[in-house]
This record gives C-alpha cells, structure tokens and sequence, in this order.
C-alpha cells in the first residue's frame, strides 16, 4: 500500500492536542489591524479548537497526525 501525501498547508496550519483535538490559530489578525480596537486584537491571540465538523476533512488532510481514533 503506497503511502498518503500530506496536505503541506494544512500540517502548518493545524496541530494535535494530547486528547486528539486540533488546534488552529485565530484568523483577521495579520492584516488592516489599524480600525481593529485593542480588544478585539487581544481576543484574537493565541489558538482555539478547530471545530468538531470540521475535523474529518483535518484528519484526512493530515493522515500521520498522532491522533486518538
């Protein structure tokens, strides 16, 4: 059986938790930041879970990821 190519893209963009979650950084931050107010800049920080529909199609863009199945 040949091996799966993983989808470069999405191997930067996303990663695994210990519990076999996905982890994604938070878009609308990188650019036109001027008219964003503060607060809206520093919810943006950091990382939050990908969303559980949308973590079939992570799976299968990542197949090596060490997630729990």
């Amino acid at each position: 059986m040949p091996k799966q190519k993983t989808h470069s893209a999405s191997s930067k963009r996303f990663k695994v938790t210990g519990s076999g979650k996905f982890v994604r950084s938070r878009g609308h931050k990188q650019h036109k930041a001027t008219p964003k107010s503060s607060k809206q800049k520093r919810n943006l920080r950091g990382t939050t879970i990908a969303h559980s529909g949308d973590e079939r199609r992570i799976a299968e863009a990542i197949p090596y990821a060490k997630k729990n199945r």
